[in-house]
């Protein structure tokens, strides 16, 4: 399944993907081996079996084929078949047809598509029916990507191992995976796949299987095997995923500042006085706030067929008595305002009948389900997104929000483990509410990015801290970079009486400074529970110093997340083994008790965040650096990679970043966007995205990084006024102009 497209659009949609570039190559060879060869890699097919391998175009394997068959099929409750015989049925420019037959004489047709980076298998059992239809290679290692199935329960991010019969959404407790892909990357050989079904999927990582497959389905018909260079198989796949309906979407630029949310700092208890005058605290401290989310609390309580996300339109008149005047306050303050949001009705609430009478909800044997879920707490229809009527209706009710002011919405449903929903439940509202230019949160999702930011499940003091870090980085190689891991202390405010320490027991201190620096260096952060109410001078400055960092870099991550939005590489977050495929050092950085989690931040920032479980006794962290120049961002002092610092001091209050890559950062200062060109490298170039749309290119050509040799030119060939800051050449940069750094006149 892939969505709402029908099977007979696919080999438009491949069409559409495909690069005009040299033919791809179809041979058969001693009458049992088929090839297939693209600019980048050869298929070899072996008929027995039907096992299928990948190699480079030296003929080096690549990808070995699985020891016995490299498809199984099984009808729905049978037993998984392998393939015993296979026929070549036709053989044509870019497409090669086959018909097999499994040991349990299940006989389909395969057919393989062929573009220069990468294949799409369709297997389509003859008959009638519902199946499992699985394709597999030898196992490959390590493997990296599924989203939130990544996080939970698992110590480091290689997924090597893990197997999962029945991989789904599920929102249940501790292994809460509602951001669902199943794109799987192997960056040292150069090799990706993604079998795209919002269904249910079969994923095997072993030593013997590497595996991906459908369950329940009539046919498998977007099996995709990407290679190339990890830059190459994002490419490859952001175009697969816009073509196959799950599209990625251009976010905005608030987003990427400072966040408040009221579930971190009022809990259930909001009302339009507190929401005002926590926010407004974190203004005068000097926070610099650029957007604020009330998810909780904001419906009339006095009924509970209303409490929801979807009683559109309605406040609860005294506890927010004027909301348009509380959306204008903070509008004023330069904030967008978002609620949260759900597709869940109370099934007694005030929009049901409507919904039942025009089938807008899902159905059971021809009537509408009633589910139970979280929340809301009374029992619920679910919308049917898939339902264009339906999805019309429910933006209709959206804009009564957004005719009050409001933003955009955090999207939150949970609690639905219990029932079988595809993984794209919530997309198609997204998509369209982000098409409409709303400002939106995303929690659930299948494979695409249709949302500003991509939210972890609530990580809180109580959790294991090592989930944060793992969780941002599958979320990254998965291609969800727009990565916001939850609000700075978690959901203390509604904690306080859940056995946590007192307020100024050493330890929830540390969780707190430690948490606010980690969140500092992810694309987005957010704060909810006060620092004051530590009275501790320790905590309110490391954490206000965090949000001040990630508010300075907030242009050039965002400038990150545009190139993200274009190419469809994670560079608001990279993992390591990405920018360095070739770098044996690179792989197992995050596997504990080492627990270096890092990533690159544009193309400049390395981030080395001392996080996760040991976060209240440990001061140090071996911190690796690749090949190239690296200096710290604190103290300025250089380094040679490849290196690795044995136990590298990282105190509460050090800026957790070195600059390296091309060694150029921009950062926002007082109004003012300004270039910081670090001795790194003498010859490099880069666009720099500027938040209201424009492009800046600043150019690098220097002989001597002496100090006043580096002399900074606009384009008209006028020397720039520059100053200096920790090694740094700075320089004002205005949107829309280009600069080239070069020495002597």
């Amino acid at each position: 399944m892939i969505g709402l497209l029908r099977v007979g659009e696919l080999a438009v949609l491949f069409l559409s993907l495909s690069v005009v570039a040299s033919p791809r190559k179809f041979e058969v060879r001693r009458n049992d081996v088929i090839t297939i060869s693209g600019s980048s890699y050869r298929l070899e097919i072996f008929k027995q079996g039907f096992r299928f391998q990948f190699e480079r175009p030296d003929g080096k394997v690549l990808v070995p084929a699985h020891s016995s068959s490299g498809l199984q099929i099984g009808a729905h409750e049978g037993p998984l078949s392998e393939v015993k015989s296979t026929e070549v049925v036709a053989i044509r420019h870019d497409e090669a047809v086959f018909r097999v037959t499994t040991l349990s004489e299940i006989t389909a047709s395969v057919t393989i598509k062929a573009n220069d980076d990468f294949v799409q298998f369709l297997v389509k059992p003859d008959k009638e029916g519902h199946y499992r239809i699985v394709l597999r290679t030898r196992g490959l290692s390590p493997a990296f990507g599924l989203g939130d199935h990544a996080a939970f329960g698992r110590t480091d991010t290689d997924l090597t191992g893990y197997a999962n019969e029945q991989m789904r959404a599920n929102s249940k407790g501790a292994e809460a995976a509602r951001l669902v892909s199943n794109f799987v990357i192997f960056p040292k050989q150069g090799f990706a796949e993604v079998n795209v079904e919002p269904r249910v999927k079969i994923v095997r990582f072993t030593a013997d299987e590497n595996a991906q497959g459908s369950k329940y389905v009539r046919e498998l018909p977007a099996m995709y095997y990407i290679v190339g260079t990890p830059k190459t198989i994002y490419q490859r796949f952001l175009e697969i995923r816009n073509a196959e309906g799950f599209g990625v979407f251009k976010p905005k630029y608030e987003w990427f500042g400072v966040g408040w949310e009221a579930w971190g700092a009022l809990a259930w208890e909001t009302r339009q006085q507190t929401v005002m005058e926590n926010v407004t605290k974190f203004l005068d401290l000097g926070y610099p706030l650029r957007w604020m989310v009330v998810g909780s609390g904001f419906w009339p309580r006095y009924d509970e067929n209303l409490q929801a996300t979807t009683s559109f339109g309605m406040w609860d008149q005294n506890l927010y008595p004027d909301p348009r005047q509380l959306i204008d306050y903070f509008h004023k303050r330069g904030l967008k305002f978002i609620i949260g949001l759900r597709i869940a009705f109370i099934a007694e609430g005030p929009f049901a009948a409507e919904g039942i009478a025009r089938n807008y909800f899902l159905q059971e044997n021809g009537q509408p389900k009633v589910f139970r879920i979280a929340f809301p707490r009374k029992p619920v229809y679910l919308l049917d997104t898939h339902n264009a009527a339906a999805l019309r209706w429910y933006l209709e009710l959206c804009k009564r929000w957004l005719d009050y002011g409001v933003d955009g919405f955090k999207e939150d449903l949970f609690g639905y483990g219990r029932y079988d929903l595809p993984d794209d439940k919530i997309n198609p509202v997204n998509e369209e509410l982000m098409k409409l230019g709303v400002y939106v949160m995303g929690r659930n999702g299948y494979l695409g990015s249709p949302t500003d930011l991509q939210r972890f499940d609530d990580f809180n003091y109580s959790e294991d801290q090592d989930r944060g870090p793992i969780n941002g980085l599958a979320f990254a190689y998965s291609g969800f970079p727009y990565v916001y891991p939850d609000i700075v202390g978690g959901t203390l405010a509604s904690s306080q009486s859940r056995n946590l320490p007192a307020l100024r027991d050493p330890k929830l201190k540390r969780y707190f400074m430690r948490n606010a620096q980690y969140a500092s260096v992810n694309p987005s952060m957010s704060m909810g529970f006060g620092p004051w109410n530590f009275a501790d001078e320790e905590v309110s400055r490391v954490t206000l110093a965090a949000a001040r960092l990630h508010d300075r870099l907030g242009p050039y991550i965002y400038s990150a997340a545009i190139d993200a939005y274009r190419t469809g590489f994670p560079y608001t977050l990279t993992p390591l083994p990405l920018a360095f495929p070739d770098d044996a050092n690179v792989y197992g950085l995050d596997h504990p008790p080492r627990r270096s989690y890092e990533w690159l931040i544009g193309e400049s920032l390395l981030a080395v965040p001392l996080y996760g479980d040991d976060y209240a006794t440990a001061e140090t962290r071996d911190v690796y650096l690749p090949e190239g120049k690296w200096i710290d961002y604190d103290t300025g002092q250089h380094y040679e990679g490849p290196t690795t610092l044995k136990a590298f001091p990282l105190p509460v209050g050090k800026t957790p970043l070195f600059i390296g890559g091309k060694g150029i950062v921009i950062e926002q200062r007082d109004g003012r966007l300004l270039a910081f060109v670090y001795p790194i490298v003498t010859k490099t170039a880069i666009t720099f995205n500027h938040p209201n749309g424009r492009k800046s290119q600043i150019r690098l050509n220097v002989h001597s990084w002496a100090r006043g040799q580096a002399k900074v030119m606009d384009a008209e060939g006028r020397e720039i006024d520059v100053a200096h800051e920790r090694g740094a050449l700075v320089f004002a940069l205005e949107p829309g102009h280009n600069y080239t750094i070069r020495t002597g006149s």
